[in-house]
């Protein structure tokens, strides 16, 4: 069957209800750690899951064209998918000090200049262009977030915005870090920053699957090492010790449950976006 399949009614094995779920995540660390027991089939009553690997911009995609029952998305891409796709409680990836960077290569400021970002409905860029609203940019691309620090580094961009892993090694491309956009909406707001959601569709069964999910994220936070072989197998070339980093950063409560300071801090982002006219207004409940 292929990962990019939506099965039907399939055949999932003794203790595993109803039809395969399609799953669509990205390979890095936060999240082949959390997702590994669900995927491997070991969280009790649990639907059985296929997966699918891809970047964040692509994942945004997958969902506007509806093709997975659950998949990982940027928060800023909320307004256009709460309409097909219900938000789950657990799994996503919010937190505190782990917000995009924009780099340079020792550029103080960005007038007139060309920035990569890693996609045009991630949380990342939504922050961008609240935090650089009134600046006159020369240009702005999306690349994959692997091929931004090279090209920035390269002098092709003036600028990166990135995400991720990138936040460990930036220094090793000589780059330096312009603005923290976590520690300036922490600043802002005193609210942990939204990055990465959950979301499932709405016909399914929103609470069961957080639970499951939430399940997940427990097994991997109670045996670190039974997901090693799997996180290292997807993480891109990733040194063990940023790997290890990586998880530390992006996986931790909010994973297990978003909790009301993890709504209000969706609600607070996607509210300011709206009001700068960066994101629809929102016509459905977050919960």
């Amino acid at each position: 069957m292929s990962n990019d399949a939506r099965p039907d009614d399939l055949d999932v094995g003794p203790g595993r209800p109803g039809r395969t779920l399609s799953l669509a995540i990205s390979p890095c660390p936060n999240d082949t750690f959390a997702f590994h027991a669900l995927v491997h089939g070991l969280v009790a009553g649990a639907p059985a899951v296929a997966v699918a690997f891809a970047d964040i911009d692509v994942l945004n995609g997958r969902a506007a064209e509806q093709r997975d029952d659950l998949v990982k998305v940027s928060y800023a891409a909320l307004p256009w998918l709460l309409a097909d796709y219900q938000l789950l409680t657990s799994g996503g990836a919010l937190g505190r000090g782990c917000g995009p960077l924009v780099l340079t290569a020792g550029r103080s400021d960005l007038r007139g200049a060309r920035v990569a970002i890693p996609g045009t409905r991630t949380t990342a860029y939504l922050l961008f262009r609240l935090w650089a609203a009134g600046v006159d940019l020369a240009a702005i691309d999306v690349l994959p977030f692997e091929q931004i620090m090279p090209a920035v580094r390269d002098g092709r961009y003036d600028a990166g915005l990135v995400i991720h892993e990138s936040r460990f090694t930036y220094p090793s491309y000589g780059l330096t870090a312009l603005a923290d956009l976590g520690d300036w909406w922490e600043g802002q707001t005193s609210l942990p920053i939204p990055l990465g959601a959950i979301l499932a569709r709405r016909e399914l069964d929103g609470p069961a699957l957080s639970a499951a999910v939430r399940d997940s994220v427990a097994q991997a936070f109670a045996d670190p090492s039974a997901s090693q072989d799997y996180v290292l197998a997807h993480a891109q070339e990733m040194e063990p010790d940023v790997v290890e980093a990586h998880i530390k950063l992006y996986v931790n409560e909010f994973s297990l449950d978003l909790g009301d300071e993890g709504f209000a801090a969706v609600q607070a982002l996607l509210a300011r976006a709206a009001e700068a006219d960066l994101v629809p207004p929102l016509t459905h409940p977050l919960r």
